[in-house]
């Protein structure tokens, strides 16, 4: 328990949460803007997930589609400034989780916005942060190990189902090579003619995969080195074969101290304000 709530100041959580709400926005128009093309597919298509299936959630039609868009996106940049944490961050998460219904209920499921989607569930719970606030929460310490362990299954649970459904055939596979073959980049084809190497990358995977959840037991002070391995993995990935994981990696950020991320402050001295001359609240009295 002590490890599940480990305290974490409320600036990191404050940053954290103006970057994912920042990204929901982006996302709905630069990441997965083909998702608004379900208001014009047949709903003969739509399969939901269970998740759908057991909400008894309804077949999208364009009215749905597009006020669940345009709801969506207003709320999540209302939501990272971080007003209303609570109601704002509520509905923000009931309609993504929505939005990915949408998406993921006509063919291919994505793997890499589970850690996003508990990030969205966990941080209503938290009352108001404000960005380089030093003090201590128990509660945004959760929200952020939650996080942190939903991006970690990510991982594993990739690994898992690669062995569960492929066994040792799968590093053994040409599965790199059909990736490169249908998305490959100039780097990825001067890697994929030297011999043996794209096995010897997916038994790398595959071991990479199977380990992640030791960044646990690295010392706090080195987590830092890990996290950095694992965003590196993640550029030699787009550097290859052009898939971005962008949701996955803005969850990841759960690790880092996002406490020394000021934007209020860096727009204010921008501007020409001092940081100092604000107000500051009055303390609240002893109890």
């Amino acid at each position: 328990m002590k490890w599940l709530f480990s305290p974490v100041p409320l600036g990191r959580v404050a940053a954290f949460r103006t970057l994912v709400y920042a990204f929901v926005a982006l996302d709905l128009v630069i990441f997965t803007p083909w998702v608004r093309s379900h208001a014009n597919t047949p709903g003969s298509l739509y399969q939901p997930l269970r998740v759908g299936r057991l909400l008894h959630l309804p077949t999208p039609t364009a009215l749905l589609v597009h006020v669940v868009f345009w709801s969506l996106l207003g709320l999540a940049v209302a939501a990272a400034t971080g007003r209303a944490p609570r109601i704002l961050g509520w509905l923000v998460f009931a309609l993504y989780f929505e939005w990915m219904i949408i998406a993921m209920s006509y063919g291919k499921v994505d793997h890499d916005r589970i850690g996003l989607l508990v990030a969205l569930a966990v941080l209503p719970t938290i009352a108001r942060a404000r960005h380089g606030d030093k003090s201590l929460t128990s509660a945004g310490g959760w929200a952020l190990r939650v996080t942190q362990i939903a991006v970690v299954c990510t991982y594993f649970l990739a690994a898992w189902a690669k062995l569960r459904f492929g066994g040792l055939d799968w590093p053994l596979s040409a599965v790199l090579a059909q990736a490169i073959v249908r998305r490959g980049t100039w780097l990825a084809d001067q890697i994929a003619v030297v011999p043996g190497l794209l096995i010897v990358a997916q038994f790398g995977i595959i071991a990479f995969e199977l380990l992640s959840p030791l960044i646990f037991a690295v010392p706090q002070r080195y987590r830092w080195m890990a996290v950095a391995f694992f965003y590196s993995f993640h550029v030699m990935t787009f550097a290859t074969i052009t898939i971005s994981f962008a949701p996955h990696l803005v969850a990841m950020t759960s690790f880092l101290s996002l406490e020394r991320l000021r934007p209020i402050v860096w727009v204010r001295r921008a501007l020409g304000r001092s940081p100092d001359s604000e107000p500051h609240p009055a303390p609240e009295p002893a109890s």
